[in-house]
């Protein structure tokens, strides 16, 4: 009698820890199952990165709200004269800093239109007509010997040394092996930038101490580039006046030591300028373009401003092509410029564009 009444406890203990272990199970699952769909929740709500049309879009944003605001103001009042809309629109593209050259010649081909008078959409529609002719270029050379040498030039503060960091990294992404050269000896920080980009993309970097002599940067950089047998130099060049020699002329021979190392040399030379800045940028690259052939412009900090403008009127003042455009802080966001892209994308309206 005594072991049944043993036996059956035992049995009644058993089922019971049994019990109490399912149940603790099932709580414990349940208490999880917030967590982890909470986080594959998360997963499944992070945004895809965007694509390069909407990054060139967002970075246009400013330019194109306040124009397509201020052609809804001129281009919406009912019919007028074309001479009086043409007034209009000039004051317009001169706001957005086209410049007064550069607009005349945007507005040019609008004044054969038909009758004296037309309609907004016509209007609108060759005024972007002319933007893209002026803006059309041939595009950049290929690189046809080895090493290719892109001289990089430009103020300080237009974001320089990035641009070129982000264009190693463009190379680097398509198969080249890059070599920097850091030639702006008078800025520290820029050594130091390029080291970091250097070290972040996988390129080469040949360098001296700060206050070094450019040009022997310069021509240690060509002699490694050789030996290294790399595909792309980006040199970078200072952008400040200092005391030693003028800054044009330290430009000037920088270049003719690229030269007498590399026949050819530099294969293109870009010229960076900030957007933000405006009708400045083209006296910049006037003076620029005396020291050293410039081949082509990059436009940075596009995403900034709503100055846009003035990169039509640096195609069509200086007859320079623009080669980049920068609309954001990633790399990706250095974009090769695309005429046809810029202006479709520049005259794209949207229901937040209007009262802008």
């Amino acid at each position: 009698m005594e072991w049944g009444v043993i036996l059956a406890a035992a049995a009644a203990a058993a089922v019971a820890t049994l019990i109490a272990f399912v149940v603790w199970r099932h709580r414990r699952a349940r208490a999880g199952a917030g967590p982890r769909a909470a986080r594959r929740a998360d997963l499944e709500s992070v945004p895809e990165a965007p694509s390069a049309s909407e990054r060139l879009r967002r970075g246009l944003a400013a330019t194109r709200q306040r124009l397509a605001a201020q052609l809804d103001g001129v281009l919406g009042r009912g019919p007028r004269p074309l001479g009086a809309v043409l007034g209009d629109l000039e004051e317009v593209l001169i706001s957005a800093d086209v410049g007064v050259g550069t607009t005349r010649a945007l507005l040019e081909p609008l004044r054969s239109l038909a009758g004296g008078q037309a309609s907004a959409e016509t209007l609108r529609e060759a005024l972007a007509d002319a933007m893209r002719t002026v803006l059309m270029a041939a595009p950049p050379p290929e690189p046809s010997t080895k090493p290719w040498v892109i001289l990089v030039t430009g103020v300080n503060g237009v974001g320089k040394t990035t641009t070129i960091g982000k264009l190693a990294a463009l190379y680097v992404a398509a198969g080249q092996r890059v070599l920097l050269v850091a030639a702006d000896t008078f800025r520290a920080a820029a050594i130091a930038q390029l080291d970091v980009w250097a070290e972040r993309t996988g390129a080469d970097i040949v360098r001296h101490e700060p206050g070094a002599d450019p040009s022997a940067v310069a021509f240690d950089g060509m002699k490694a580039a050789l030996a290294r047998r790399v595909d792309v130099v980006l040199v970078d060049t200072a952008g400040r006046l200092h005391t030693r020699t003028p800054l044009m002329e330290e430009l000037g021979k920088v270049a003719r030591v690229l030269g007498r190392e590399i026949p050819g040399a530099p294969h293109e030379t870009l010229l960076v300028v900030d957007a933000t800045t405006g009708q400045n940028a083209v006296s910049q690259a006037r003076t620029f373009r005396e020291a050293v052939p410039v081949t082509g412009i990059v436009l940075t900090k596009l995403d900034g401003t709503a100055r846009g403008g003035v990169l039509v009127a640096l195609r069509h003042e200086l007859g320079l092509p623009i080669r980049y455009v920068g609309v954001g802080e990633g790399v990706e966001d250095l974009r090769v410029f695309e005429a046809d892209e810029f202006v479709r994308t520049l005259f794209a309206e949207e229901p937040g564009d209007r009262g802008v």
